[in-house]
């Protein structure tokens, strides 16, 4: 192949490779700005969640589009505002149930910002799990187009729990950083039977909470008979060391004392 044809070649292959860079950038889409979403609440409990969305007509590159959203809340409220590019409120619209549709967002109407705000109450936990922790979705967020396409935006989740199963999961992590810190295979096994409670129908957690805690009291036993086996080998060592020193001392002085030299 001549100098042109390599040089031909090379600049084709380069392109070829900025086009295939450039396809596969996925798209941004609407970005989120400040949120506001609980990591963990207690069943029953009623919670509030904010996020702000921006960069509203970016990638795609849409004039208008519609909000979605879903929740695993119950007794939900949806409450949309949107903001012009001064900050000010330019509308508001509410919604009623899990998921909603509807949330109208247009450049037209001089939208820049708009602001999601969810109210709902803590689901049952259907099936509890220590690892990983049961959670539930409190809120997903959806663009969808004119056609039936849509974009994810995001979702936002957390753990959920009863005031007894909070109470046997602290037990088990007590319990399990006991074990970590002693090589015992019985408190190993104990502890495996309190995580097993734990992620039964949701009515041994008080098993699993004596189980832990016999599992904890087992596994500071075997480090405090640790510890104290230690401090006797390191005993019987400085006895050795010391009883060494003295035989070689002794040994020493023997040599020194040999027959009188003016005898």
């Amino acid at each position: 192949m001549t100098k042109t044809s390599w040089s031909r070649f090379f600049k084709l292959a380069v392109v070829c490779l900025l086009a295939l860079s450039v396809a596969s950038v996925p798209a941004a889409g609407v970005s989120v700005g400040d949120s506001t979403v609980t990591s963990d609440a207690e069943v029953g409990e009623q919670i509030t969640a904010t996020v702000t969305l921006t960069e509203l007509y970016q990638d795609p590159q849409l004039e208008s589009w519609t909000l979605e959203g879903e929740t695993e809340l119950t007794d939900v409220t949806w409450t949309v505002e949107y903001y012009d590019q001064t900050g000010a409120r330019v509308d508001q619209q509410s919604f009623d149930g899990q998921s909603f549709s509807g949330g109208d967002i247009s450049a037209e109407d001089g939208t820049s910002e708009v602001e999601v705000r969810i109210t709902g109450t803590v689901p049952d936990v259907e099936e509890y799990s220590y690892d990983p922790a049961q959670s539930f979705t409190v809120l997903d967020l959806t663009q969808a187009r004119e056609g039936g396409s849509s974009n994810d935006i995001d979702s936002w989740s957390a753990t959920h729990y009863t005031e007894e199963s909070r109470e046997a999961r602290t037990a088990i992590d007590d319990a399990a950083a006991a074990v970590d810190e002693v090589d015992s295979q019985s408190a190993e096994q104990d502890l495996q039977r309190a995580i097993e409670a734990y992620n039964g129908d949701g009515d041994e957690f008080g098993l699993a909470i004596d189980l832990a805690n016999q599992t904890q009291e087992e596994a500071e036993q075997t480090r405090q008979s640790n510890r104290l086996i230690r401090l006797a080998l390191y005993g019987v060592g400085g006895l050795v060391a010391i009883g060494l020193l003295v035989g070689g001392f002794l040994y020493w002085r023997s040599q020194q004392s040999g027959p009188d030299k003016l005898g």
